[in-house]
Formats: structure tokens, sequence, C-alpha cells
């Protein structure tokens, strides 16, 4: 089984007709997501690949039925893009955009309080479902396969080299999700836990972390207390230096909570299998899944 996806899935994109946004919503189509409209204000009426393109959210909805969105909206409009979405009843929302200012990511956040919209991101790689032949975002499908190991992950190239390896190994996938690497997302490593938890098709998670912040160490609290299948984990920025960015916004060290050993260390506490490194995921994976 597939969360947060499947075979009802309805996509519409929104910044549809951007360089980004065309190039990836035909990389989607082509994986099997059906993709049923399009949003760029001013481009009303055009089509992309047969797909139509509306002015606004709300319409697009009504014509198609669509219930998720993909966002490749410029920073300066993302988090207005989210909330449209919010308003039209969107139930997912992926915002691949980075780069958005912190303050538009409080409002968006302070909002979707009040909706039953689940936003993924901003500044993620997005979701795949290989068993629905479901993707949204930039994942590449060919790596992928159906299977029952769940994948949350911070980071989006490390979430394609845990897909990778383990499709290498022969393990398949129930759903990969890139939450993204900002300070503010929406789905957090917890969310995603919950979910996988409750999944009866998951058997195992991998959960890839990295320095700053202390989402691994909130989720090693979630492990311990409920979660009954086994965790994979690898934590990223090991040789980090304290106060210097690494590549994510939210990836820097301002205190000892956000460093790689203590996430590491919280997380072996918790009972979870920790790889040492990249190139080990794949195959403790499939040690822990025989074990």
């Amino acid at each position: 089984m597939s969360v947060l996806v499947n075979d009802k899935t309805k996509l519409l994109v929104q910044g549809i007709t951007g360089n980004e946004g065309s190039f990836h919503t035909k990389r989607c189509m082509a994986f099997g997501t059906k993709v049923v409209a399009g949003v760029t204000p001013g481009k009303g009426g055009t089509k992309l690949e047969e797909v139509p393109v509306f002015n606004y959210v709300d319409q697009a909805v009504k014509e198609t039925g669509a219930n998720a969105s993909m966002i490749f909206v410029p920073p300066a409009f993302a988090a207005e893009a989210i909330i449209e979405a919010a308003d039209a009843g969107i139930a997912l929302v992926v915002c691949i955009t980075d780069g958005i200012p912190t303050v538009d990511m409080v409002t968006v956040l302070s909002y979707l309080r009040n909706k039953k919209t689940r936003l993924i991101g901003p500044n993620c790689p997005g979701l795949i479902a290989p068993r629905y032949k479901c993707k949204i975002g930039l994942m590449p499908g060919d790596i992928s396969k159906p299977g029952n190991v769940g994948v949350v992950s911070r980071s989006g190239t490390l979430t394609y080299e845990a897909i990778a390896q383990l499709t290498d190994h022969g393990i398949g996938q129930s759903t990969c999700v890139g939450i993204g690497g900002d300070p503010l997302i929406g789905t957090t490593f917890l969310d995603m836990l919950e979910l996988f938890e409750k999944d009866k098709d998951t058997e195992l998670v991998i959960l890839i972390g990295e320095i700053g912040g202390v989402a691994e160490q909130n989720a090693a609290e979630f492990i311990k207390a409920k979660m009954s299948k086994p965790v994979v984990s690898f934590i990223s920025g090991s040789s980090a230096p304290p106060g210097k960015r690494m590549g994510h916004a939210g990836a820097i060290i301002t205190g000892s909570s956000g460093t790689a050993a203590e996430k590491i260390a919280a997380l072996k506490a918790a009972g979870a299998h920790i790889a040492s490194s990249p190139a080990e995921i794949g195959a403790l994976a499939k040690k822990v899944l025989k074990s």
C-alpha cells in the first residue's frame, strides 16, 4: 500500500508553463501520474501535452476534480500559491520551490492549521509511490520498485541514493518522501513515521536526516515510544563545522543538539539501526529485513 497518494490521485501543477514546471510535469506523466490540470495566471485556455491550463486553482479543481498540487512557482509567489491550493480544497500540496522567505512560511503554516490540506515541503524533491505509478516532484522514476519499505528524508539526493540502493538489493518501496531541508516545513519526520506505522504494507522505514535542528531527536522519541516497525537511519554532516550552513537552510549546527553525533546517539538509543555511510543504507535494510 502507499501513503499520501494512490490510484485516485489527480494532480494539478501550479506553474506548469514555466521551464521547470513543464519539464517535470512531463516526467511525472511519463511515470504514470494522472496530471489533470495546470495553473498559470494569464495562460488559461492553453494546453501542455493535452493538459488544460487554467488561470485559477479553484477553477481547475471544479472542472477536473484535482485533489493534489505540485508547485513550481517562484519564491516570491509560492506562499500565495500554497494558500490558493488550500482554499480550493486540495488535500495534498507538494511545494518544490526553494528560497521561500521564512516569514512567508510562518504565515503559510499558521494558515494551514485551520485547513485539511497537507503540505510537503517547501524546498523538497516531492514523493513517489511505485505501486501506483504516481510521482509528484523531481524524483527519478526508473530507480524505484514497488514494495514494502518506506523512505523519508530531509535530503533530496540521498533520497534518490537510498531508493536506488534498495532497488539494487531487490527491495521495493511503498512510498518515498523528501520532506525538505528548510527550517519550516509542512510535513515532518513525526508525521511520516506515524503514517508508515499505520500502513499495514510498510514493513521497514528508512529515515535520512542531517545536521541542524532537533527533528531527528523528535523522531527518535516517537520511534522509541510508538514504532513497532524497524527503522534504518543515516545522518549526514558528521564532519560539518559548527555555525556554517551546509546546503539546506536548516542544515546549520547552532548547538550540541544539532550535531550529527547527537542525532545518531538519540536514534541508537531509540533502537534504530544506524548506517555509518550512505553506501550502507541498502545493505543494512536488507540485513534488518532478513532478521
